[in-house]
This record gives C-alpha cells, structure tokens and sequence, in this order.
C-alpha cells in the first residue's frame, strides 16, 4: 500500500489509536457525555478514511490525481473539526466547528462519490 492509500489507512489509523483511548477514559472515568464526539472519531476518523484508503488501492489509478490529495486534506480536515467541534457543541460553547467539520465531512464523501463514479471504468 502506497501513496494516497496509504495516507488514508495511515491517518485511519492514528484516529482509531486516539478513539480508543478516549473510549478507554471515558470508560475508566464513568464519563460519557462526550461518546457522540468520540463515536464520530471512530467512525469518520477509522471507519471511513480506511475504507477510502481501501478503494485507492485496489484503484491505484484513483490516488494519482491532484482530486485524491484534495479528497485526503479535506476528509482528515473533517475529522479534525468535526470532533473537537461536537465536544463543544455538547458543553453548549459553540457549534461553528462542528457545522464546518460537518460540511468538510459531506463534502469529502461528495468527492469520493465522484472519484468511484469517474473511475468506474478502470475497475472494471
């Protein structure tokens, strides 16, 4: 696994690492009120990246253009808003994040969307 696969399993990776640690706290703690920030860690930050990670390499060809890079900074930028930003939105201290990771977040699956349809006939 190479290249923009690679970033993607990579940073999937890294996410799922600091999901379950936080689960582990929380666990340890009796804390839960922060689970829905620490759910969309887990399933934006490793469940979707590796799976986007999955489909650059059995479509080498799709992590080759400047759009794979793009898809790449923006998925992960997501993430990075998106968590932080519902941790705050629970704690009532604003919601901006959360709304810009959110949109970072439909607009990464957008361009997937577009990479999987455009490249449908190199699949085949």
């Amino acid at each position: 696994m190479q290249g923009t696969a690679f970033r993607f399993f990579a940073t999937a990776t890294v996410f799922v690492v600091f999901g379950m640690a936080w689960g582990i706290h929380m666990s340890a703690t009796g804390d839960h009120l922060h689970a829905p920030a620490h759910a969309h860690l887990n399933l934006l930050g490793w469940v979707t990246m590796a799976l986007f990670g999955v489909y650059y390499h059995l479509v080498p060809s799709a992590g080759t253009s400047r759009l794979a890079l793009i898809h790449y900074a923006v998925a992960t930028l997501g993430v990075l808003l998106i968590t932080p930003g519902i941790v705050m939105a629970i704690d009532g201290t604003g919601e901006a994040l959360a709304k810009a990771g959110s949109v970072l977040s439909i607009l990464s699956m957008l361009i997937f969307l577009w990479t999987v349809i455009s490249t449908r006939s190199k699949t085949a």
